[in-house]
């Protein structure tokens, strides 16, 4: 079979993820603390009776740590993190994710949890308990949390090496392919208080790309037809072969 119909082919099916990655990404536009993902392609080398033909190869996902913007809340349980760094909150299964969705609530025990139900964790990856009838809590920079006089805990606030992979697990938290490590140096890196950030999308950039990717699907739908259609007519013209 021709070449050109594989590779109209591999086209499509790229075009098809890198479309419904950006669709993702749109309709998470107004989403706290949503991470935009990307789709990296590579090219594909095949020998053929003619030589080397390319394809495209099927893509790999990235999570975008770019910052969004933060809107100011006012709410005593809101924080937005400033910096390359996460929250960090337990799964369902014990393990430990990440964040930037820095919405919280706090449940009748004061146990502190995300808006969609996690816990979240201090730096050593333990539970956080206030006192309900402690009054509104005090965040710091530094995650230190303080209720009246007293120090009642300390938000787990971690770094993610770049190297590490990251992958969407539900409820607008991630896993990390390495363990994230606590802060310590907070001065480029912390909390406020009072605001939330908004998702890291580009909303002119990701509609450009949808109209973008439409119209390459567009032309690589028509390449496949056209290669459908001429090994159609050489089978014709050429007949069975006795």
């Amino acid at each position: 079979m021709q070449s050109s119909l594989y590779v109209a082919l591999s086209s499509q099916i790229a075009l098809e993820k890198r479309l419904t990655t950006t669709a993702n990404n749109v309709a998470n536009m107004a989403t706290v603390g949503f991470r935009a993902e990307e789709v990296t392609f590579s090219e594909l080398l095949a020998r053929s009776n003619r030589g080397e033909v390319a394809f495209v190869g099927p893509g790999k996902d990235t999570i975008s740590r770019a910052a969004g913007q933060t809107t100011k809340t006012d709410s005593a349980l809101d924080v937005a993190v400033q910096g390359d760094a996460w929250l960090g909150v337990k799964g369902p299964k014990g393990e430990t994710l990440y964040t930037r969705d820095g919405r919280l609530t706090m449940d009748a025990n004061g146990q502190l949890r995300t808006v969609s139900g996690l816990p979240v964790v201090d730096p050593g990856g333990g539970p956080l308990l206030l006192d309900p009838q402690g009054g509104p809590p005090k965040i710091g920079r530094d995650g230190s949390i303080h209720q009246g006089l007293n120090q009642v805990g300390a938000l787990g606030l971690f770094t993610i090496d770049p190297k590490a992979g990251l992958t969407r697990s539900g409820q607008n938290s991630v896993a990390a392919s390495l363990p994230g490590r606590p802060v310590q140096d907070f001065t480029r890196v912390g909390l406020v208080q009072g605001y939330v950030e908004g998702a890291n999308v580009n909303p002119i950039l990701e509609m450009t790309k949808l109209i973008a990717i439409q119209r390459a699907f567009e032309s690589a739908a028509t390449m496949t037809s056209e290669a459908d259609n001429t090994l159609t007519s050489a089978v014709k013209t050429l007949g069975p072969q006795g």
